[in-house]
């Protein structure tokens, strides 16, 4: 770029904005490792902090953390034939240990169902011993052909869950439970507002019975599977021999589901929120939500003073801070390099601040017809700093929710507009299908576009699609069609 401090515009070429953004916000950069990543200080605290707020979300409802192993015997993933169909291209196998050819070779772990139920078929006899609701955090590694950082990597980090229940309708509630939490969480804390319903059958999970997502819609337009959850029914308790005895006195199988994030969030927060000037971060999961700038010049000592004083006040408040009192920078490249990072807010204070008993605040993201500074007496700054924390993300999630709305488009009828709309930029377009694959894979060959769901009741359009948009048949359901990550 003939301006290295200028990125290359969203509008110009979305990829590369997002790599850059990525790269010069210090999120991750490339590694050794074909097809992995480092992800840095800044990148690895907005995940600790998604990892605190899910972590709690799950034990809130029952779930305990616990940890499997790495290597999973190959026999163990090819117990469940759709399972090792749909993972096979992916699979990392390890053949060789200690100097030794193995016996038997391990797959490094590309999901755990397989052995975390072969180790509930240990632990579970009685009706008295359900439900199991257990969750990992752990790496996984998928051998990726093409990969993006945080979107698509060899070895990712995410969250893992896995149950086991008496019955079908326990293990479809719990389902459902944590696709709500994952769109609570998503909305709430990255301000990403997805579409949530059903995967069609050729989009499902391999050895899931049925499988929900979260699709969020990206600046570009595009979709991106956030999070999905899985009902297994009873595949992998049959294949591991799962039993329990029931209340009855009869032996039954258990009813399974799994469920996932991944750092791919990270990619969707980037995506969702940033700007022609870099990232954009939603305080609650920024690592710093305000950073203080002391303008040096002369005596300091009253300056950092003052700074120090800001910040534990701040903190008192709940706020996370940080003073940037870098003596090799000037402040202006100081503004340039948080802003950069996407900090909600920075504070300023300089000399005639000390004066004036104010304080400068300047935020990142400045709604219409607000400036992007303003000084505050001291103390106001201070103790409004929490509520304008949460307007700010409040305000992310608001825009993000009305570009999606505005790039929905309803009611398509017939293949023709479907391919119109889709070329000409819509995100999500809602059509009616008689659940036949091969429409699925007509409109995929002729718009690159996919069935991303077959939206829950709340997102349903007020008027039901009568037919299907292929133009044969009845309709069953009403789908959402979008290109995706």
């Amino acid at each position: 770029m003939a301006d290295e401090k200028k990125l290359t515009p969203r509008g110009e070429d979305f990829a590369t904005w997002y790599n850059e953004v990525v790269l010069r916000s210090e999120l991750a950069d490339y590694s050794p490792v074909r097809g992995s990543m480092v992800i840095r200080p800044w990148g690895y605290g907005i995940w600790e902090n998604m990892q605190r707020a899910l972590d709690q979300m799950f034990k809130e409802t029952g779930h305990e953390n616990a940890y499997f192993p790495l290597l999973i015997p190959m026999s163990f993933i090819e117990r469940e034939k759709e399972h090792v169909e749909g993972f096979a291209p992916e699979l990392a196998v390890v053949t060789q240990a200690g100097g030794k050819e193995l016996e038997e070779p391990y797959v490094i772990r590309p999901t755990s169902e397989t052995i975390i139920y072969s180790m509930y078929a240990k632990w579970v006899q009685s009706y008295r011993d359900l439900p199991v609701l257990m969750n990992q955090w752990a790496n996984v590694m998928r051998w990726e052909m093409r990969t993006r950082l945080f979107l698509r990597t060899s070895e990712f980090l995410w969250q893992e869950g896995h149950t086991a229940h008496a019955t079908p309708e326990e293990a479809e509630e719990e389902t459902l439970l944590i696709l709500g939490i994952y769109r609570k969480f998503m909305e709430e804390w990255i301000g990403m507002p997805p579409i949530t319903g059903l995967k069609s059958d050729s989009e499902k999970f391999a050895g899931a019975v049925r499988s929900y997502s979260c699709e969020a819609l990206m600046q570009d337009n595009r979709a991106l599977q956030a999070g999905t959850s899985h009902f297994l029914g009873q595949n992998f308790a049959r294949q591991f021999d799962l039993k329990f005895q029931s209340e009855a006195g009869q032996e039954e199988y258990a009813w399974n589901t799994s469920w996932g994030v991944s750092t791919r969030l990270v990619g969707g927060m980037v995506m969702t929120h940033g700007d022609d000037d870099g990232l954009i971060v939603p305080p609650r999961l920024a690592p710093v939500q305000a950073v203080i700038v002391p303008i040096l010049r002369g005596d300091d000592a009253p300056v950092m003073a003052k700074a120090a004083e800001v910040q534990a006040r701040l903190r008192e408040l709940g706020v996370r801070t940080k003073i940037d009192a870098r003596e090799n920078l000037s402040p202006g490249a100081k503004y340039y390099e948080w802003e950069r990072k996407g900090v909600p807010f920075r504070v300023e204070i300089g000399p005639k601040d000390l004066e004036k008993g104010q304080l400068a605040l300047a935020r990142r993201v400045v709604p219409e017809g607000e400036k992007r500074k303003e000084f505050l007496p001291e103390a106001d700054a201070i103790a409004g700093m929490p509520s304008r924390l949460e307007a700010f993300q409040s305000e992310l999630r608001d825009r993000a929710l009305a570009r999606r709305e505005a790039n929905t488009v309803r009611g398509v009828k017939s293949l023709d507009e479907l391919h119109e709309a889709i070329e000409g930029g819509a995100g999500f377009v809602s059509t009616g299908w008689n659940g036949d694959p091969a429409v699925e894979e007509a409109v995929k060959e002729r718009t690159k576009a996919t069935i991303r769901c077959l939206p829950q009741e709340e997102f349903r359009s007020p008027e039901a699609p009568t037919k299907c948009v292929s133009g044969e048949g009845a309709s069953v359901a009403e789908v959402f069609w979008a290109r995706a990550y």
